[in-house]
């Protein structure tokens, strides 16, 4: 990364589309991504899954380029094409040679802007997508985050997996996923995001082009989930191990969310960490431990999750509870040290990544209206001391976990797992078994 990297050439197309360069002088590739705001947090419940779909079918066929077209016109120029769906975007990429990048502003408007979704490809997606949701149905720790997401916010679309369910991805059909493009895929949702050693003007007018006729329509908004909590249990057949997944509410990346950002990297990051050291290295307790805090655009997430036996699950609840006890009543001035420097070159690692880049300028500019630049985020979350941190740990502790546990599990454990983790549930809390 040099200076150049951090100050990005930002505009805004008359219909409200917004185009996002980040200049890399030095890089002969360039990274060039579609990003719409929309995400399985934007989908009614009897739509939940839709993005997604769309997501994969976005690639089979345009009105001007069937499937195989659209990956020849990409590959003859050595590019890659790819795209992701999250809770809170759509992403669509193509990673080639710089001196392509206005060709490929034209290939990626063509297929976000004008998919034909075609019937007979949307047939062999279904069954590629259920694949897909079979795989993660059968993976204990998904299943454990996915009853945590609903415990976290109910019935909030933020709760919402974003493969959605299967009886959704059985019925789809074309015009549900025409209409819901029409609806969502609007300028006013889109960046076009580019890093990479392109002219920033050359790369706008490409844009104003390509997307100039794309509907403004207005910007896709989606009220806060209020915190809920609880615990949860699924017992799962043939799974040799219990899956946890516990965790507190966060505010939203508009919010002061540095502190538990702090807060997770100085539980549970690195192998010195508090979590990593009583629970894998002293004790023996996990196979698999870690911490995070997952800050989006509505809400955030500050979470342990765990793989481990149910012989052992009473000590793990113990010692998870007794650390994060500990950390309510004060702060090791050395792990907050430890921690800030690990959140810096974790932070400045994920910049030298082009898309990762891109994507987290593109999420500011959606959840902020603007990006934010690499020393305002570094100094934000340097400035976090260790009464902020202790305050932040005892802010989770009374707002009560959420707490999911799935896998090879005991008979009756809900009874058991309440007893364990009553010090961080909310009181009165219900244990639901499902």
């Amino acid at each position: 990364m040099n200076a150049a990297d951090d100050t990005p050439h930002l505009a805004t197309l008359a219909n409200g589309l917004r185009v996002l360069v980040l200049r890399t002088p030095q890089r002969e590739t360039v990274d060039l991504s579609v990003f719409v705001h929309t995400g399985s947090q934007h989908e009614a419940a009897r739509d939940n899954g839709i993005s997604h779909m769309v997501e994969h079918m976005a690639f089979k066929g345009t009105a001007s380029r069937d499937c195989q077209r659209i990956n020849l016109d990409a590959e003859s120029l050595g590019a890659m094409v790819n795209a992701h769906t999250d809770k809170d975007h759509s992403a669509f990429h193509i990673v080639g040679l710089a001196r392509d990048a206005e060709a490929f502003v034209h290939l990626l408007a063509d297929i976000v802007q004008h998919g034909s979704f075609p019937e007979d490809e949307l047939e062999r997606e279904r069954q590629v997508i259920l694949h897909e949701y079979v795989e993660d149905e059968d993976d204990a720790l998904s299943v454990a985050f996915r009853l945590f997401d609903k415990l976290s916010w109910g019935s909030h679309p933020l709760a919402q997996p974003v493969i959605g369910q299967r009886r959704h991805i059985e019925r789809f059909t074309r015009a549900e996923l025409q209409a819901y493009v029409r609806r969502q895929y609007s300028a006013a949702n889109t960046v076009l995001a580019v890093a990479g050693d392109v002219d920033p003007e050359a790369i706008e007018r490409a844009a104003e082009a390509a997307f100039g006729a794309m509907p403004r329509g207005s910007a896709n908004q989606v009220a806060a989930p209020d915190w809920l909590g609880g615990l949860r249990t699924r017992a799962l057949a043939g799974c040799p191990q219990t899956h946890v997944v516990l965790g507190f509410p966060l505010p939203s990346l508009s919010g002061a969310h540095q502190a538990g950002v702090v807060a997770a990297a100085l539980l549970g990051e690195g192998m010195s960490s508090p979590l990593m050291d009583q629970l894998r290295e002293r004790r023996g307790l996990v196979y698999y431990a870690a911490c995070s805090a997952d800050v989006l655009e509505l809400a955030g997430q500050f979470v342990i999750e765990a793989s481990t036996s149910p012989q052992q699950l009473p000590e793990f609840f113990a010692e998870v509870v007794r650390l994060l006890l500990a950390q309510a009543q004060g702060v090791d001035a050395a792990a907050l040290q430890r921690a800030r420097r690990q959140i810096a070159v974790r932070h400045l690692r994920e910049l030298e990544r082009p898309g990762r880049r891109l994507e987290t300028a593109v999420l500011d500019l959606f959840a902020l209206g603007r990006v934010r630049s690499r020393a305002e985020t570094l100094q934000a979350l340097q400035d976090v001391g260790a009464e902020q941190v202790r305050d932040g740990f005892a802010a989770m502790l009374r707002a009560g976990a959420a707490i999911a546990v799935a896998g090879k599990l005991r008979r009756g454990p809900d009874d058991r797992v309440r007893t364990m983790a009553a010090p961080i549930l909310k009181a009165g809390g219900r244990a639901l078994k499902v």
